[in-house]
């Protein structure tokens, strides 16, 4: 469901996304074709299409935060961007290591070109990501802060790793605990919520204890939204979310009905 009120801060941050990720001419051009067809700008041949593109949760979340603690949303469209982007490098990468063949309702890019390519559009994707976040500087923000935002990002790509580590590790183990399946999934799901919201609060001139309450909540909703992901996972109608009900199953993934 999209509510009305979003409207404005969604087409702002479609704009920074297909900016970011606007393609040279040349012959890597297809590079960022592959790139703008997992975003779902482009069909399989390149050619213009609105195909379904995720819910941009996360750089919503992001501005929401940054106006929220009376700053101007528009500044951090950079880190919004950013933010977005780290979420499809790792979507990218994650579809070659759960051999998911589609994603929203179309063929995932490695099915299409090849885990190689679609690894190496994963990896420009996420260089594209860093350069978005140091576009803060444009918006006339410090030195000190871009590096803070630019820190913060980086450091919650470590742990997004880490998450998915745990998640492909637990797939050979027996029995998982519910604080093992937490960690996970603080890691691989929570940490980026969290990190948006933190983010937006930092860019609106948030003080520390702010700061640290819109962690509190990214956290908590990104847990949340990873719980309710898992459900579908097995119960999911596959028609609605795009994906197959019976994938983590097969793939023996430890998600919360499972656990």
């Amino acid at each position: 469901m999209t509510y009305d009120y979003l409207a404005p801060y969604l087409a702002a941050i479609e704009d920074a996304l297909r900016e970011a990720l606007d393609p040279p001419d040349g012959p890597v051009a297809p590079l960022y074709q592959m790139m703008r067809y997992h975003m779902g700008w482009l069909n399989s041949r390149f050619e213009p299409e609105d195909a379904p593109r995720g819910k941009r949760l996360r750089p919503a979340m992001c501005l929401l935060a940054c106006e929220a603690v009376g700053g101007d949303w528009r500044r951090a469209l950079p880190a919004a961007c950013s933010v977005e982007l780290i979420h499809n490098f790792t979507l990218l990468h994650d579809d070659i290591e759960d051999a998911s063949e589609t994603r929203r309702h179309r063929p995932t890019a490695w099915a299409l070109w090849g885990a190689p390519q679609a690894l190496n559009a994963g990896d420009a994707m996420w260089a594209a990501a860093r350069l978005a976040a140091l576009r803060l500087s444009d918006q006339g923000y410090p030195a000190e802060t871009v590096l803070r935002v630019a820190r913060l990002l980086e450091e919650t790509c470590l742990e997004l790793c880490g998450g998915q580590y745990l998640d492909l590790a637990y797939e050979g183990v027996e029995g998982v605990s519910l604080a093992e399946y937490e960690q996970m999934i603080n890691g691989k799901t929570a940490a980026l919520l969290d990190a948006s919201l933190a983010a937006g609060a930092i860019l609106g001139g948030a003080d520390e204890a702010a700061v640290a309450a819109y962690r509190a909540l990214g956290r908590a909703l990104g847990l949340t939204f990873q719980i309710t992901d898992d459900i579908l996972g097995v119960w999911g109608d596959p028609a609605v979310t795009g994906k197959s009900a019976a994938s983590d199953i097969l793939e023996k993934k430890k998600s919360l009905p499972i656990v």
